[in-house]
């Protein structure tokens, strides 16, 4: 009988060896896997559905919150988005043997850089079961294997969506450790899984903070991530109201739970006067809880006091901070303080502080005049996303399918030696 740890390395060794069948993989064999995993998820729809209903029912059991379980939650539109983000992932140019660079050196020899798959990636997720088609689909394309280790809470989830992607794999040939989904919820799993330096190139986490300080603290194999989306919108003296009061309910309200959801608001004292009482009555009405500064407070009568932690709150719930600031150098001191480097927008009609606000904001994306919602892969087009990364090695900010490669020098001589 092997132990968790014995099993894990298995995977892990297998992995290894699938990769290097999946780097030679033509982008044809690559797009027709991928359009069959699509049509494999919408036929199956009722049995993912029906075992996403185990994990919905445990997940009430234990009482996970709402929102947790509406993370967890697979419907049919649901899989049908999946099934579409594996057949966008098709539609992709395929990355792996583009030559990006070439340039000439004064011996004659030419110099190149090319598109490589990374080799094995491990992803470390919570709740969310779409992202095992999501991750599969990105890591695959890219030429890579996959090991998949999602939450114990969507165990029958995972296993039911990784069976069928697997089916498809089994049917054309292609090595089904290429994508490994670890089968056992035990913790000892991951701590496992991040040894697997010899295998692994490098691990994802996916998930709230608490994970991923877990990942980084134990990993021994480098770690791309961010650990939580403190989102701000700065909206300046020169504003569009009615601009900036639709993106501030959008980038709030739309889906308070998420990462690229607005945590503070921060707005110019020059039309605070006027703005702060229009945004207050709006988000009000919505529900939102606000928690201002003293300046806010005085046009916003009623509002609770923000305290020095609600300036790095992440709360994934319909609360949020505000403040009043004196110019934009304020406001960029603030963000480059307070933030995460995940997003940030600015709400304005002054070209010259739009391009200040962008070139001085040190955050993975940064909007002029648009919701904060838009900070994901697939908005930004890049198909479905890997992940938000904001440690700037080796890729800032949504992770599509470019990001899941590297480059090597490639060199053309005529028999050149070095002198």
């Amino acid at each position: 009988m092997m132990t968790i740890a014995e099993k894990i390395r298995k995977i892990a060794a297998d992995a290894r060896a699938a990769s290097l069948a999946m780097a030679r993989l033509s982008s044809a064999a690559k797009n027709e896997l991928l359009l069959r995993m699509a049509e494999a998820l919408e036929n199956n729809a009722p049995r993912i559905t029906a075992e996403n209903a185990k994990d919905l029912e445990a997940g009430q059991q234990k009482g996970l919150s709402a929102a947790m379980l509406d993370r967890l939650m697979l419907d049919e539109s649901r899989i049908k988005a999946m099934a579409d983000g594996l057949r966008e992932v098709a539609a992709l140019p395929d990355p792996v043997g583009e030559v990006t660079h070439m340039w000439k050196r004064p011996n004659e020899i030419t110099v190149g850089k090319m598109r490589i798959p990374l080799g094995v990636i491990g992803i470390i997720y919570e709740s969310r079961p779409n992202v095992t088609s999501d991750a599969a689909a990105l890591c695959l394309k890219a030429g890579n294997a996959v090991v998949l280790r999602g939450g114990s809470e969507a165990i029958h989830s995972n296993l039911a969506i990784a069976g069928l992607l697997q089916d498809e794999m089994r049917k054309l040939g292609i090595p089904v450790a290429a994508l490994s989904l670890i089968p056992f919820p035990e913790r000892e799993g991951v701590t496992e899984m991040l040894k697997q330096e010899e295998f692994i190139d490098v691990i994802i986490p996916r998930g709230g903070e608490s994970l991923i300080r877990f990942v980084v603290e134990h990993s021994k194999i480098p770690v791309i991530k961010h650990y939580k989306g403190v989102c701000h919108i700065f909206v300046d003296a020169t504003a569009d109201f009615g601009m900036a009061e639709k993106i501030i309910i959008n980038s709030k309200t739309q889906r308070p739970g998420v990462c690229n959801a607005l945590e503070t608001l921060l707005i110019h004292k020059d039309v605070a006067e006027t703005f702060v009482p229009r945004i207050h009555e709006a988000l009000s009405t919505l529900k939102v809880e606000l928690r201002g500064d003293e300046a806010f407070r005085q046009f916003a009568p009623g509002v609770k006091a923000a305290t020095e932690e609600d300036w790095y709150a992440e709360y994934l719930e319909l609360i949020l901070a505000a403040r009043v600031v004196d110019d934009l150098d304020e406001a960029i001191a603030h963000i480059n303080k307070y933030g995460s480097l995940h997003t940030e927008a600015i709400i304005t009609s002054d070209y010259a502080n739009s391009q200040r606000f962008l070139r001085e904001v040190n955050s993975s994306v940064v909007l002029v005049n648009a919701s904060t919602r838009f900070s994901d892969g697939n908005q930004l087009g890049l198909g479905a996303e890997i992940g938000i990364s904001t440690t700037k090695l080796h890729s800032f900010g949504p992770m599509g399918l470019e990001d899941l490669t590297t480059t090597k020098f490639i060199v053309y001589g005529e028999g050149q030696i070095r002198q």
